[in-house]
């Protein structure tokens, strides 16, 4: 392994050399670049090193509250026909279909809080206009489930802005919502299968000492590897479970809807921009 040299070239510059090799970091306001000649590296992990840029990190408050809630029904929006499409291999077909009009009724029932109220909601009024709103519109599952778990994390976030161990409690008690209402366990090839490492991997990263918006980040790539590891699970619940050893082979759409809805979060406190992995299903933020 090759030795690293820190140099400091500059107030608000570093660069860093290995074998001949530079990378400069560029700090410019709340951006930091990184670019850079020469790594000795595969394509896509130099792409990542040399072009990733990381966002200044927003406080989890109403506004973030009220943006995740709209990246999600944006991202449910995008990802519609590939959430029915999943739904249609082993369930009813009709995930995306529902959850994109269980989302854009929370959007819009937010909109009408804030056109009634004028200030923003606090995160906790926003999650449970959102957990009202799935369970009113959302047919299946789905709508009972996310509407519990956003009802439980509206019962746990009373505060105006989000530290981190709010953050660990707040997916803690989404998740606890979600096994409770779908009597599940990890497994079974359901959405806690996302939710249950994402609670996990936000509980560890909080007790490091992890931000805000990085333990929203732990929990989020989790909710992915979790979804992606519903494929070569056989369902035990749900009316995938009719399917038996046939479930097999196929990815939970509740599991891929959990990983967008968490991704959302993170993307909504700008601590993202491009994902570092990019599979069929999925991508880590």
């Amino acid at each position: 392994m090759a030795d690293i040299a820190l140099t400091e070239i500059g107030a608000p510059n570093r660069r860093v050399g290995a074998r001949g090799a530079t990378m400069e970091m560029r700090i410019d306001e709340h951006r930091l670049t990184l670019t850079g000649t020469g790594w000795p590296l595969t394509g896509a992990v130099r792409h990542r090193m040399m072009e990733r840029t990381v966002t200044h990190e927003k406080p989890l408050d109403a506004a973030w509250s009220v943006a995740w809630i709209r990246g999600a029904a944006a991202a449910v929006a995008e990802h519609r026909e590939e959430l029915t499409e999943l739904d249609r291999a082993i369930g009813d077909g009709d995930h995306g279909i529902n959850l994109d009009r269980g989302m854009h009724a929370a959007v819009a029932k937010l909109d009408s809080q804030e056109s009634a109220g004028g200030a923003s909601s606090p995160p906790a009024t926003v999650f449970k206009a959102t957990a009202t709103s799935l369970l009113a519109t959302v047919g299946g599952a789905a709508g009972p489930l996310l509407g519990t778990a956003f009802l439980r994390a509206s019962r746990a976030c009373d505060v105006d802005v989000l530290s981190s161990q709010d953050v660990a409690t707040l997916l803690g008690e989404a998740a606890v919502g979600v096994q409770m209402r779908g009597r599940a366990e990890v497994g079974d090839k359901t959405m806690l299968d996302a939710w249950q490492p994402a609670a996990r991997a936000a509980r560890e990263a909080a007790a490091t000492g992890a931000s805000p918006v990085e333990v929203l980040r732990a929990a989020a790539n989790a909710a992915v590897d979790g979804a992606d590891a519903t494929y070569s699970l056989t369902a035990l619940r749900g009316r995938a479970s009719y399917l038996g050893a046939r479930s097999v082979g196929h990815h939970d759409p509740g599991a891929r809807s959990t990983a967008l809805i968490l991704q959302a979060a993170v993307r909504a406190a700008g601590g993202e921009e491009e994902p570092e992995r990019v599979p069929a299903l999925a991508g880590r933020i």
